[in-house]
């Protein structure tokens, strides 16, 4: 059964809960100020677009927004798409929105696979902040500079953030398992100042030393005056300066440099598969004012909530997550492997830290699915609230493993956006029912539409996703692209004036969001477009396949579709489970989607940050040069994709 053809929806808010939610009581603020009421979500969304001016000025105040100055308009320019301006004459500092508790309240709980537990109250977070934000002056760092951050997800890096921002200068970050190569794609673009760098990590139970690489890159990126460490596996140098020495010296005061609501705060990076990574530029209220939107009208979170979400610091999730602490709420870390020592490990944070907001990629869930494990049944799940899910489509199935064994009571909010935009086209709604398959809503303040191939709205059936009008976390524009040429053709190229964010979508009958893949990875078998999630649901639901990779082959002047399929252990890909995988693709989908070919590999590739990338296959079997193997976890999995005598007839 199709998600538009579910009879009842999964989960349903209690009309007790709607009442409670900060959508309702944002709905009612907004009510008594412009004078008018809103009889649905669709209303006040189909407002909050047709009036953004208004609508973010009301989340500025509902949110309460700390500002050393406001703006006296809150937009201009809103007919060029890009070209808006939000807020012009605001001066605001985002550490300081972040940093607003000064007491006890634990702000961070940092984990590791090993099993080590650390926290810090808002009291000890702001101290340490002031201390390395001295300690960032002290070397003459100075609003505009960069800092970087080559960091695990641990409270160094969240420490290291706010100071940075506390001083107006801009972060960026990547995680530790970049290759030098990979980090000096980044780095050596935005050319930081000041590099805070581990000297290793643990994942799976095996440590990794990163010392040499972090020298190395240091040495090649002429800006980076200093290197500051954070201490790991204890191979610092032995002249090293250590980051906890700086940030438990005397107690220094808390400043916080107000800085322009455009102004930079964070350099992020696309997947860099295709090239040099892009920089995209984030700016300061942009991000905050995104980032308050969703947390508290769209997650509904509150002071005394424990919003958890398992990232790295080389994904935009981290920079949502740590967006929290403006809620006021409690965040827990976790650094290593998911599944070290096993499906639990997660499961058994919920518990003990009481997590009420808990977020994870689509894969994560299919993979404790696959494992046979059954959450409900060894753990006290009730503090869980809401239940986040990222990273790539949310497989149908997947929402009914979990209402069935994790929380039958639960708000299950698949959300899409990205690190283009900080945050979410579309995502969760406390106040909607949730439908199996289906993304809730388009975000507050988000013009979002399908479009087809001429540029044509689509109320049904699938098509490019796309903006229409500005909205605050428009990236400011990406680094060195002084004439924007770049940053324009990334998002307004298809579509003069409309963002075309590169998702193939479709919008449902409910009012929801399908994501069926990127479309730079849409197979075209016949002229007709095809997502490839709508495949990887079906293929998915087979226990002996542990995960697959479909891709589009240029043949006898049409394409085909090729099916990879890595197995679970103890299975292999014989003809009998190759004819039972077609025939389901051609019962439930149709016969375009159905593979020519299915093939068992080894691996996959994915990106750094988890990604499976399929253009990367797809130039492979092409003969095609993959242009920058340093994005890839794993580069070598491309090899068992080169050449393939399968694929020549």
């Amino acid at each position: 059964m199709s998600a538009t053809e579910a009879p009842e929806p999964l989960w349903q808010p209690s009309p007790e809960q709607i009442a409670r939610t900060q959508l309702t009581g944002f709905t009612r603020f907004v009510e008594q100020r412009i004078g008018r009421s809103f009889a649905s979500y669709a209303a006040l969304h189909q407002w909050s677009i047709d009036d953004p001016g208004s609508f973010w000025t009301l989340v500025w105040e509902f949110t309460g927004v700390r500002a050393s100055s406001k703006a006296a308009v809150a937009v201009t320019g809103l007919d060029q798409f890009p070209g808006a301006r939000w807020f012009p004459g605001a001066r605001l500092n985002f550490a300081e929105n972040l940093l607003w508790q000064e007491n006890a309240h634990i702000a961070l709980i940092a984990h590791t696979e090993g099993g080590e537990r650390r926290s810090l109250s808002y009291g000890d977070l702001r101290r340490r902040v002031a201390a390395l934000a001295a300690y960032m002056k002290q070397l003459g760092i100075a609003p505009g500079d960069r800092v970087a951050g080559w960091l695990p997800n641990v409270p160094e890096a969240v420490i290291a953030m706010l100071a940075t921002a506390s001083i107006g200068a801009v972060w960026s970050s990547c995680s530790p398992d970049f290759g030098a190569d990979g980090a000096l794609d980044r780095f050596g673009q935005i050319e930081p100042r000041l590099l805070i760098a581990c000297d290793g990590y643990i994942y799976n139970g095996q440590p990794f030393v990163i010392r040499a690489r972090v020298e190395a890159v240091a040495a090649s990126v002429a800006s980076i005056e200093q290197i500051l460490w954070v201490a790991v596996l204890g191979q610092c140098p032995s002249a090293a300066i250590r980051f906890d020495s700086v940030t438990n010296a005397t107690t220094h005061s808390l400043e916080f440099v107000p800085r322009a609501f455009d102004d930079p705060l964070y350099i992020l990076y696309s997947s860099g598969t295709t090239g040099k990574p892009k920089c995209i530029v984030h700016g300061v209220g942009g991000t905050l004012l995104q980032h308050l939107k969703e947390h508290r009208l769209h997650v509904d979170l509150h002071p005394e909530d424990v919003l958890f979400y398992f990232t790295t610091c080389g994904w935009m999730m981290w920079n949502w997550l740590v967006s929290g602490l403006a809620s006021g709420c409690t965040l827990v870390l976790y650094e290593g492997s998911p599944f070290q020592p096993g499906a639990a490990t997660l499961f058994d944070l919920i518990e003990q830290d009481r997590i009420s907001v808990f977020g994870v990629s689509a894969k994560y869930l299919s993979s404790v699915e696959k494992a046979g494990y059954f959450p409900a049944e060894h753990h006290d799940l009730s503090s869980l609230r809401t239940l986040l899910s990222t990273g790539s489509p949310l497989l149908h199935e997947s929402y009914g493993f979990v209402y069935e064994h994790i929380r039958p009571d639960l708000h299950l909010a698949s959300i899409s956006g990205g690190t283009d935009l900080i945050s979410c086209f579309v995502l969760g709604n406390p106040n909607l029912p949730v439908w199996p398959g289906e993304i809730q809503s388009a975000g507050l303040g988000m013009a979002v539409e399908v479009w087809d191939d001429d540029g044509v709205r689509l109320q049904q059936g699938k098509g490019e996703l796309v903006c229409t009008r500005p909205f605050p976390s428009c990236p400011v524009g990406f680094w060195q692209d002084p004439n924007r040429e770049k940053f324009l053709s990334a998002y307004f190229e298809r579509f003069p004036g409309v963002w075309a964010h590169g998702d193939f979508a479709e919008h449902t009958i409910h009012d929801g969001y399908i994501i069926h893949g990127r479309s730079d990875a849409v197979l075209n078998p016949g002229g007709v477009r095809i997502g490839t999630a709508e495949i990887y649901r079906l293929v998915e639901q087979f226990t002996a396949v542990k995960e697959a990779v479909c891709v589009g082959q240029e043949w006898q002047g049409d394409i085909r579709v090729v099916l990879f399929v890595v197995m679970q252990p103890g299975y292999t890909l014989d003809d009998t489970l190759s004819r039972k995988i077609a025939a389901r693709i051609r019962e439930q989908a149709s016969p375009r989607h159905t593979p020519a070919r299915i093939l068992e590999v080894a691996d996959i590739p994915r990106t750094l940050s988890g990604k499976i990338v399929e253009i990367a296959v797809r130039d492979t079997i092409h003969g095609r040069t993959v242009r920058n193997t340093a994005a890839l976890a794993n580069p070598e999995a491309l090899e068992l994709f080169r050449d393939l005598e399968a694929l020549r007839s």
